[in-house]
């Protein structure tokens, strides 16, 4: 049995090693922990935003035959091809008839793992027909790009509805870029990104404000919701990011690529780390590593 992950709320005053603490939503919060873990770094959740699929806005354009109408699917993060697969296991299959143009799936980095066999046999049985596109950088701006030219073709693009915080600017930029190489991209809100509210940065102030209180070796942000949801909840309380960096000087922040990096910057957050393989959390957990044992972290 996996052992649950530790919170902030779970930090006993005995603990030695200084906490990494991590704000990814609860989909990702096991794999990023475990990779910390292997590290031997000391890590605490503290989310700020969940991820909810909502399939069902998905399904009257992957009924058949209404999938045949577009020519590629493009998928910016993991939520969005779960949301995909919820869909299609509730309609008949497959969903495109096994002749016809090249069916293309675009998907970033490591997220590419799970368009597998059985997930491309819901969409054709002939798997000769679908093909799997992963960019060489793991940026929606690089898979808008590998698309190559559209030609007014029509690609599917399930995306995130953001609940509780501002839309980051990287959504409509990526509809955007796509537009830009000839494609008419069709949003679909295919899952939600929700603020978990106010209490959501507690944790942080009430070890901030006792006398003597824990010392955080870094934070990690994997999206600019993340980033955006902590400062709100840090506002909850009368705080602010340079309250932060007055109570420890010594955080270093740590950035899941150049996205999240300036989404942070644009929210006001230094960022101290910034992970040159994006393809995966293994990137910004080594770049991490490097720094807090420079910084004498061992």
């Amino acid at each position: 049995m996996a052992l649950p992950i530790p919170t902030l709320t779970a930090l006993s005053s005995t603990t030695v090693k200084p906490a990494v603490i991590f704000t990814t939503p609860p989909n990702y919060a096991a794999r990023l922990s475990d990779l910390l873990a292997l590290k031997g770094h000391n890590p605490l959740w503290c989310p700020t935003i969940t991820t909810s699929p909502t399939p069902q806005s998905l399904i009257p354009h992957l009924s058949p035959p209404s999938l045949s109408h577009f020519s590629a699917v493009a998928f910016p993060s993991r939520a969005s091809i779960a949301s995909f697969s919820l869909a299609a296991a509730s309609l008949p299959k497959p969903l495109l008839p096994s002749h016809g143009h090249t069916f293309t799936l675009a998907a970033l980095g490591k997220d590419s793992e799970l368009i597998d066999t059985p997930f491309i046999s819901q969409i054709c049985s002939n798997s000769q027909r679908v093909k799997l596109l992963v960019p060489p950088t793991a940026t929606p701006n690089s898979l808008a790009l590998s698309l190559g030219e559209g030609y007014g073709r029509k690609v599917l693009c399930p995306v995130p509805k953001v609940v509780g915080l501002n839309e980051p600017p990287v959504v409509p930029n990526f509809l955007d870029d796509l537009k830009s190489g000839g494609w008419f991209p069709v949003r679909i809100d295919a899952y939600e990104t929700r603020w978990l509210g106010p209490d959501c940065a507690m944790a942080v102030v009430k070890k901030g404000e006792e006398k003597g209180g824990e010392v955080y070796a870094a934070i990690v942000f994997t999206s600019s919701g993340e980033v955006e949801g902590f400062l709100k909840g840090l506002k909850e309380f009368g705080w602010d990011w340079g309250t932060v960096r007055r109570r420890w000087p010594g955080l270093v922040v740590a950035a899941h690529g150049p996205v999240t990096a300036a989404g942070a910057e644009r929210l006001g957050v230094d960022v101290d780390v910034v992970s040159s393989d994006f393809g995966s959390f293994q990137g910004v957990v080594d770049a991490l590593d490097v720094r807090l044992r420079a910084l004498g972290h061992e």
